[in-house]
């Protein structure tokens, strides 16, 4: 089922995906269990992120990645995350 909702991704939305597994495993610090609340602050941090480090203003199309990324990792991702996935820290 994994594989069958990637392969319907565009190479943008799955560079984003990406983008983000990778930071994870950069910001390897602490991993806790998420919730889907918790999953969701942490892409918002994410691409906060992101956007400040390239300069992004125009963020449309980053919204329906993030909501793409939050549907794959709620349904098929990994259980325990810890790139930005730290709420308190938002």
């Amino acid at each position: 089922m994994a594989r069958r909702f990637l392969q319907g991704l565009s190479a943008d939305e799955l560079q984003y995906i990406a983008e983000f597994l990778g930071s994870c495993i950069l910001d390897h610090r602490s991993q806790t269990e998420c919730t889907r609340g918790q999953l969701a602050q942490g892409i918002a941090q994410f691409e906060r992120f992101r956007r400040s480090a390239a300069g992004i203003r125009d963020h449309c199309d980053d919204d329906h990645k993030m909501i793409l990324l939050l549907e794959y990792l709620w349904r098929y991702g990994p259980t325990q995350l810890s790139v930005g996935v730290r709420a308190s820290q938002i």
